[in-house]
């Protein structure tokens, strides 16, 4: 049994994604701990300020602290559902390819099921 093109595509894809979103997206932490020290930075910042105008700034300093970590994590778990749906992918065409197999007999279906194997890294 032949890989097809768009099969093997879609398995280099998962793999250079997956390589791709590990390294291009910071964890979570690190991005927290950036975020922590960005705050800690407006917050002195703010020091200076009086009144209503310092809680404003303290609020906004906050406020954007709070955005960086919500969105971090958003990403994590926007990068955690892509591969879990890609991972879901293989293995329904897996499934198909397996399927297909059962028309096979002896060896060649031997063949076909560990080629199916390989080929959806099962």
């Amino acid at each position: 049994m032949k890989p097809t093109i768009g099969v093997l595509v879609a398995a280099f894809s998962i793999a250079a994604y997956s390589t791709i979103a590990q390294a291009d997206s910071p964890s979570v932490e690190a991005t927290e701990h950036a975020a922590k020290a960005d705050y800690k930075a407006a917050k002195e910042q703010c020091g200076a300020l009086k009144g209503n105008e310092k809680d404003v700034c303290l609020k906004k300093a906050k406020a954007e602290y709070t955005a960086a970590v919500e969105d971090a994590k958003a990403a994590q778990k926007t990068t955690h559902a892509r591969a879990e749906a890609t991972e879901q992918k293989l293995e329904a065409e897996y499934k198909v390819a397996k399927e297909k197999c059962d028309a096979m007999s002896g060896d060649a279906k031997k063949a076909c099921i560990a080629d199916a194997k390989a080929q959806y890294k099962q």
